[in-house]
């Protein structure tokens, strides 16, 4: 067993929310394959981690509708129509945020990647937010995961101890960012996979 964990940290994306471009982009392409193509070249991973490390959004996409004109709809309902794109939350990692926080030995927070701009949306959206005992969030300290000064920013905030604080990220490059600043790491498979993790490798039974 590893060294013991007194703090939790939870990714918010694809593990306790289901975000996805898709739910909006299906509503304006007439096939999956002219959506993916244009989500794999136009409106691209890169290109909104670029809003999530603090990039306005308005000149985001104006840069972008300016380099690709015949998108430009498209493109500008990206954020025009963010909201589209947020779905429910991960109900059964919600669960086990639920039996961890109940936990008096615990600490819980986030630290995620998301536009400082579309988050407040979230926040108002998702209950579960209030939960946490302190939250940071990427476009609000212009920097993002895997960076070592972002994963610092929450470090000093709090006051936490890298090597007895646990990330919980599905995105591995994420996992190995904490892990060289000392920070342990699951990465985020499913909520069962997370629950055998969380006892067999840590001792956490949720």
């Amino acid at each position: 067993m590893s060294a013991r964990i007194n703090t939790i940290i939870f990714d918010l994306g694809a593990v306790l929310i289901d975000w996805n471009p898709r739910y909006m982009y299906r509503k304006i392409f007439k096939t999956e394959e002219e959506m993916e193509w244009f989500l794999e070249n136009i409106t691209t991973g890169d290109w909104n981690e670029n809003q999530d490390a603090g990039y306005p959004l308005h000149k985001a996409t104006a840069e972008l509708v300016a380099k690709h004109p015949e998108w430009e709809n498209e493109i500008r309902s990206y954020y025009g129509r963010w909201i589209e794109m947020l779905g429910e939350q991960i109900h059964e990692t919600v669960e086990i945020l639920a039996k961890l926080r109940k936990d008096n030995s615990l600490k819980i927070y986030a630290l995620t990647n998301w536009s400082a701009e579309t988050f407040p949306k979230a926040l108002e959206r998702f209950e579960f937010f209030k939960w946490f005992d302190g939250i940071v969030v990427s476009g609000a300290e212009k920097t993002r995961k895997p960076f070592a000064d972002f994963f610092k920013i929450l470090l000093d905030r709090y006051n936490i101890d890298p090597t007895s604080s646990l990330l919980i990220d599905d995105n591995f490059r994420n996992i190995k960012g904490a892990e060289a600043v000392g920070i342990n790491g699951i990465q985020f498979l499913n909520a069962e996979q997370l629950k055998t993790d969380l006892k067999n490798i840590y001792g956490i039974a949720v």
